[in-house]
């Protein structure tokens, strides 16, 4: 009996993608990968990036992060890890860190569900952005004492 999934053949194209995405830690944007790979494949589209990278999360290669923006962003790195989201600039960042079985436990026992592990989503300020905004409530405040 053959597989039911057909074989795919191997892409130039289709590897140096994942070759980007598994050099990365931006978890970049299909966008950001086509503008990267363009002069090494002059007639690149940006839907066969698309298509590509739909490919790669189909055969589990690379992961898609939906997290809420208009545009889905790639990981290549497979291993278990959590995001950290910058809700202002959208900075996204790998937080390695293992979930303590006692939290899983407590929420189980309270929803009554048996939990499996997830990548888990933060979202909040980057250091940057925090440095931006305590920047900005200080000119705020400055602005306001001079009344």
């Amino acid at each position: 009996m053959k597989d039911s999934v057909p074989k795919r053949r191997n892409s130039v194209r289709r590897e140096r993608i994942l070759e980007e995405l598994r050099k990365s830690r931006q978890h970049p944007t299909a966008e950001w990968i086509y503008h990267r790979l363009k002069k090494e494949f002059p007639g690149l589209s940006l839907g066969t990036v698309y298509r590509n990278l739909k490919i790669l999360a189909e055969e589990k290669l690379i992961q898609t992060i939906q997290n809420g923006s208009t545009f889905d962003r790639y990981d290549g790195n497979l291993a278990p890890h959590h995001h950290l989201i910058c809700e202002c600039c959208g900075t996204l960042a790998d937080m390695e860190w293992e979930m303590d079985p006692s939290f899983i436990q407590q929420l189980e026992k309270q929803s009554g569900f048996q939990l499996r592990p997830y990548p888990i989503e933060m979202w909040g300020l980057c250091p940057k952005c925090q440095a931006g905004k305590l920047e900005e409530e200080h000119k705020k405040q400055s602005h306001l004492s001079e009344y």
